[in-house]
């Protein structure tokens, strides 16, 4: 049982599945346009040009990349906020969960608290873009360092731009 926030395009989410091959994979994203000034160098703000339409076309072309998945049950696909839709599962949930969502400090923070209470213990939390040179700046390496120095889990690497966490 794994989760994936922050979709995008589906393009690691079918990465998710062909190497892992997960029980059930949710997909979470809003597939929401940012227009804030914060957002302008995003791939949902300043960079989707086509604004809240290329959102909705995202969302439909996810829904019809894993069309076969979602009827077998495979894949589940959640358009929401990731704190509204995490809420929904029991605690103790997921065998792992991947974040790539909104890379702005309060919703990585976020998201990171409510992944160790809905990931099993021995399970893990991932994410991508732990780095300072991106739109972000120090916002999710900020973010993660504050929560490892908080939480129960264990480093098992910050490498590549990626960091992989154990919930104790």
């Amino acid at each position: 049982m794994c989760a994936e926030i922050g979709v995008h395009t589906g393009d690691f989410s079918k990465r998710i599945l062909q190497t892992t091959s997960p029980r059930e994979l949710h997909l979470i994203d809003p597939w929401r346009h940012e227009t804030s000034d914060a957002y302008r160098r995003a791939l949902y703000g300043g960079e989707a040009r086509g604004g809240q339409a290329e959102m909705d076309e995202r969302y439909r072309s996810v829904c019809t990349r894993f069309q076969s998945d979602i009827r077998s049950g495979r894949v589940r696909i959640h358009r929401g906020d990731s704190n509204a839709v995490l809420a929904e599962f029991p605690d103790d949930y997921f065998d792992w969960a991947y974040i790539d969502g909104n890379h702005r400090y309060e919703f990585v923070a976020a998201d990171l608290a409510l992944c160790v209470e809905k990931v099993k213990p021995g399970g893990y939390i991932a994410g991508d873009d732990y780095t300072d040179r991106g739109w972000w700046q120090q916002d999710i390496v900020r973010a993660v360092d504050e929560f490892v120095a908080t939480m129960p889990v264990r480093v098992i690497l910050k490498r590549n731009r990626q960091y992989l966490l154990q919930r104790a």
